[in-house]
């Protein structure tokens, strides 16, 4: 593919020079007033079509798509992993997707920035609640997470320095995966001899009581998460305000422990689908159990889009920071 779009582009380019020459001809038939204007014309038209031509840098990495990470498992038991080249070990960053945990896709993970700076990308697939309820996404989670570190000597990863990010529902997830790795009681499947815990989380406005989700969302609340057919009481298979274990058990803040992994949350103070307190809940369970935690609030910020640039500081320290300055060893 490089080589088609190399070939297109020097055609491209050729073509364009060629028309300059053919153009400098009918100029040298001018009389020299006019043709000294022209020539001129035709050096900018010159510098401007080499200018044009991109310069075509050579992919740095390898992308490795749709690896079942359960053995002959569900469709979206899949993950894609992306490793740069080299000797490696890489250290990984781990994208998990949001979509109410009914959408969404493993297929545009955020985090490419960073193989060209030595992190290998994981983007990971889950069953969706439409496939299976909770606590199916969590356990497909951390079945990848195990397999990714069962993999580590064919794929040249450092898994002993492993941070995961997501978004809404994928917040949701990695935080659990972020509060439940001193516990085994979502670990179903293979590689079982593997942990599944994480050296860090990165949250970006996942829920967490679902059962305080209307009451948190005051007067810019757009949706009803009471609601039977609410993306929260579809993921638990039924009303949530009917099923306060379910609901329980799916919060990231039940499992919360002084072993849990650093967290880096954030959130919009105005997002209409998940209340900023389901995150300043979060916070404050993580800080009482004396759990390493930063809480940015994202002022008038709405459900992702975010323009803040303290966003993009504070994720990238915080990568930095557990990925390549820490020896965070899960």
């Amino acid at each position: 593919m490089l080589q088609q779009a190399t070939t297109s582009l020097n055609s491209l380019h050729e073509s364009s020079l060629d028309f300059i020459q053919q153009a400098g001809k009918l100029v040298d038939q001018m009389n020299t007033p006019r043709r000294i204007m022209t020539q001129r014309l035709l050096v900018v038209l010159m510098l401007l079509t080499i200018l044009s031509v991109p310069a075509l840098k050579a992919q740095t990495w390898t992308h490795h798509a749709d690896i079942p990470y359960v053995p002959d498992g569900h469709e979206r038991q899949k993950l894609d992993l992306y490793v740069p080249n080299g000797e490696g070990p890489f250290p990984l960053l781990v994208w998990i997707h949001g979509g109410a945990w009914r959408a969404g896709s493993k297929d545009r993970p955020r985090g490419k920035e960073w193989l060209d700076k030595g992190i290998a990308l994981a983007s990971i697939n889950y069953r969706l609640s439409q496939h299976a309820i909770f606590p199916a996404q969590i356990q497909d989670c951390k079945a990848a997470i195990r397999w990714l570190r069962a993999h580590t000597d064919e794929y040249r990863l450092n898994t002993d320095r492993l941070v995961v990010w997501g978004a809404s529902a994928g917040g949701h997830l990695v935080a659990l995966l972020g509060t439940t790795g001193d516990t085994r009681q979502f670990d179903v499947g293979d590689h079982l001899e593997q942990s599944s815990a994480v050296s860090a989380v990165i949250d970006w406005f996942g829920p967490t009581d679902f059962n305080q989700m209307d009451t948190m969302d005051g007067d810019i609340g757009t949706m009803h998460h009471d609601a039977p057919g609410s993306p929260e009481s579809k993921l638990i298979g039924g009303p949530i305000q009917e099923n306060p274990d379910k609901v329980q058990k799916a919060n990231p803040i039940t499992h919360v422990t002084k072993k849990d992994a650093p967290f880096l949350i954030v959130h919009g103070d105005k997002d209409p689908l998940v209340a900023h307190g389901q995150s300043a809940i979060l916070h404050k369970a993580l800080l009482d159990a004396e759990v390493p935690v930063i809480f940015h609030t994202v002022t008038g910020g709405k459900h992702g889009g975010f323009r803040d640039p303290e966003v993009a500081r504070l994720g990238s320290d915080f990568i930095r920071k557990h990925l390549f300055q820490a020896d965070n060893k899960r």
